[in-house]
Parts: structure tokens; C-alpha cells; sequence
């Protein structure tokens, strides 16, 4: 059975590490984006393969610390979130369908209804290059804490408070606590 599995998953990897054609032909100067991984079911595991995945695609130009916060919204496992930096000249769309997407299905995530149902993966585009494409990196810690090791002195406007501010901020009225058990 195992075998089999394991013949699975490498079909799967291969499947995920071959960019679609559409997605090579995209003539696009390449962009830094930042990605929010999170996981609450078996979470060591599944965030070192998707690190693992997404470095053999892009070759990360960055990895924060693990982090460990209750979950948002619901009940369940804490989850671990981790914050990885790439360069890609996919745009949005097309990094979240060719290649994200697909990347949390092949590790088991299987969407419902529940948007805030337990997940053995779940992967945010957060910034593309300096633009926040979602607003809860200045909302809630387990986004801001990570983003904030790779980029502290982001800010959402000028002369507004720094990332890593906003961070500290965020560390004081959310349990959270860096997760030294999986090192990315």
C-alpha cells in the first residue's frame, strides 16, 4: 500500500513541478511575492513538503520561522504558519491555479463549504511585489509575525507604522509562539 502511495504522491510532485503551458508562455517581468502556508493537520509534515515543493519550483528567496497560533474563526488544532518569499512571472492567477492550488490538493486539502475547517494545507498569496493583496497581514498575527522576519519595514502607508510594528502590535493580544519543532 505504501509503495503505492508513495508512486502516487511522486506522480502527483511531477504533475505540480511541470508548469502548465499556459503558464509558460506568460511574457511577465518576473515579481516577489509573499506566501502565508498554514496547516492544522499533521502540520510538521505537510509544511516541510510544501516548502520543499514550492523551493524546487522557485527557488525561495526566503523562510520565516514556524509559528503556532490558535485557529481563526473555529474551533480545532492550532495551526502552524510559516511565511515563504519567491520570484515568479506567473501572474496572480495563474500562481494560484497552476500552481497552488494544485500543490494543496496533492497534500490533501479538500475545499468545503467551511472556510474555517481544520486543513493539512493551506497556501495565501498575501503580497505581490509591494502591494498587500490581502488585509489581514495587517489584522492578525499569525500573518503579520511571519511576514514581518522577511519584510519589517514594510508599510501600509507612508509614514505609518512598519510591519514589524504592526508584528509586536499583534504578538500582544494573540497567543502565539514561535514552533521550534519544524524547521523549514
Amino acid at each position: 500500500m505504501s509503495t503505492v502511495l508513495s508512486k502516487q504522491t511522486a506522480r502527483q510532485e511531477r504533475a505540480i513541478l511541470r508548469p502548465s503551458p499556459s503558464a509558460q508562455s506568460l511574457p511577465a517581468a518576473p515579481v516577489d511575492v509573499i506566501l502565508l502556508l498554514g496547516s492544522n493537520i499533521q502540520p510538521e509534515h505537510n509544511l516541510r513538503r510544501a516548502i520543499a515543493l514550492l523551493d524546487r519550483w522557485f527557488g525561495l528567496l526566503g523562510v520565516s520561522s514556524v509559528w503556532e497560533t490558535p485557529p481563526v474563526g473555529s474551533q480545532g488544532p492550532n495551526f502552524l504558519n510559516v511565511a515563504v518569499r519567491l520570484r515568479t512571472a506567473l501572474d496572480p492567477q495563474h500562481l494560484k491555479e497552476a500552481v497552488l492550488r494544485p500543490l494543496e490538493r496533492s497534500l490533501g486539502r479538500v475545499r468545503t463549504a467551511d472556510k474555517y475547517a481544520p486543513r493539512p494545507i493551506d497556501i495565501d498569496i498575501v503580497l505581490w511585489g509591494d502591494q498587500a493583496i490581502d488585509d489581514d497581514l495587517w489584522r492578525y498575527a499569525h500573518t503579520a509575525i511571519p511576514i514581518a522576519e522577511l519584510l519589517p519595514d514594510l508599510r501600509r502607508e507612508p509614514g505609518g507604522e512598519t510591519l514589524a510594528q504592526v508584528a509586536q502590535r499583534l504578538s500582544r493580544q494573540t497567543p502565539i509562539r514561535q514552533h521550534s519543532k519544524v524547521t523549514p
